[in-house]
């Protein structure tokens, strides 16, 4: 009995320690590790192909439980409210994700004015680059694809949208029937919206296990970005990379502090709350993978509840992508600059207007900023076709897009949680003594 009391301890000091601590160890001991393979180039792959395992064991193991997450715990939530005030949450949900959206593609495009990243550097076309063509869904198209032609098929696929739709229409039904009449349909209806709810729990439960890997799932991401695309993001695109995270931090501040203080909240006790959102979603990259911790610490860290954020993160994990919107105003005046063709105040405006509706129809996960980006630069006559100036630009983005998604998918999923925490205090259901 006593050796397996002293096995059952070995690892106390591991999992009793600080998990945001030791998240952050990994995240520096990670970006060193990545500088240090910087200056042994024949060191990175043998690194990368040895230890991408567990980097992408981390990531699978997030996106393992996006769907329970998102289908139970929107069930759950639905059907635990009046749809009339499901509506009004709605209305006041999305609006706020598309202003802060708009907002944060005008600080890009503003910032990108001002430092001017890519002037002077006259890129050339080359046939070696291959552009490729996007194809930006129509309105029709996206509103139509919201609706799932088969709910069972969508979530084998993991698609977000409609998972929400289908989730939130059959949460809103079981909230019609729980007031039915015939007392065996009411009483099934409330058993029905209890299993949901515990089966939201017991994945949360989960998510709680599933980060005590995340330092070390994190340390070997950032060591690969680092070691990849470090030195890519050294000279001219350093500029690109400096205005990117300035705007980010910017809209963090400005908006997000400015917000939360009109509902009179505290932005430090706001980013103590959310930090471990934010970092698991710098390293995961992925709104989506990140949306069962963004969930607990919400419900757990913040006071917010479940009837409420279970609605409004999975949607704006979906359509809220304020970090990519900042990154789509940089990207294309870096592009329009670089290139020698400076965007004109209509093409800037066009950047708004597309940004802002593009990201409705984009998945939160990795790389969509840079598809964002390619319907972007179309809508403004910037084509990225193989051998143009434009395709060499954007190829030179993408490869310092890793750097760049880490931040803007921060700034995402830290936006979901302030517009949830803001239409909570608007509703009078969020715990203000979690604020204190």
């Amino acid at each position: 009995m006593g050796n397996e009391a002293k096995k059952k301890g070995a690892l106390d000091w591991y999992f009793k320690s600080n998990l945001l601590a030791r998240i952050l160890i990994g995240l520096v001991v990670g970006a060193a590790t990545g500088i240090v393979l910087g200056f042994f180039p024949d060191a990175i792959k043998p690194f990368v192909d040895n230890s991408k395992f567990f980097g992408d064991l981390f990531v699978r193991l997030l996106k393992m439980i996006v769907v329970p997450v998102i289908l139970f715990s929107l069930v759950a939530g639905a059907a635990s409210i009046a749809p009339s005030r499901l509506g009004r949450v709605g209305v006041k949900i999305i609006v706020y994700y598309l202003f802060t959206s708009a907002l944060a593609v005008i600080i890009g495009l503003v910032l990108a004015n001002i430092l001017q990243p890519g002037a002077g550097m006259n890129i050339v076309g080359d046939a070696a680059v291959k552009g490729k063509a996007a194809e930006a869904p129509t309105l029709i198209n996206i509103l139509l694809n919201i609706v799932p032609t088969n709910p069972v098929d969508s979530l084998a696929k993991g698609d977000v949208l409609p998972i929400i739709f289908f989730a939130v229409v059959f949460g809103i039904a079981i909230s019609y029937v729980k007031d039915s009449k015939v007392k065996l349909v009411a009483d099934g209806a409330e058993v029905l919206r209890q299993v949901c709810d515990a089966a939201a729990g017991t994945m949360y439960k989960v998510v709680a296990g599933i980060m005590q890997y995340a330092p070390i799932g994190v340390f070997v991401l950032i060591a690969t970005v680092f070691a990849q695309q470090g030195a890519k993001a050294l000279g001219p695109l350093l500029v690109v990379t400096l205005t990117v995270y300035i705007g980010l931090l910017i809209h963090l501040v400005g908006t997000y502090g400015g917000f939360l203080a009109i509902f009179k909240l505290g932005f430090a006790k706001f980013l103590k709350g959310a930090n471990e959102a934010m970092i698991t979603a710098f390293v995961s990259r992925s709104s989506n993978g990140t949306l069962p911790v963004t969930m607990r610490v919400s419900e757990e860290k913040l006071g917010i509840p479940r009837s409420i954020c279970s609605f409004t993160l999975p949607l704006g994990a979906t359509i809220n992508m304020d970090g990519t919107a900042i990154y789509l105003g940089v990207c294309a005046m870096f592009i329009g600059y670089a290139t020698g063709q400076p965007l004109t105040f209509n093409q800037q405006l066009t950047v708004v207007i597309t940004a802002t509706l593009a990201s409705i129809g984009t998945a939160g996960v990795p790389g969509a900023g840079a598809i964002m980006l390619l319907m972007v630069l179309e809508s403004i006559g910037l084509k990225v076709e193989a051998g143009t100036a434009v395709a060499a630009a954007y190829a030179m983005i993408l490869g310092i897009d890793a750097l760049l998604d880490m931040g803007r998918t921060c700034l995402n999923v830290t936006g979901d949680i302030a517009g949830t925490a803001i239409v909570a205090k608007s509703e009078k259901e969020l715990d203000l003594a979690m604020w204190k």
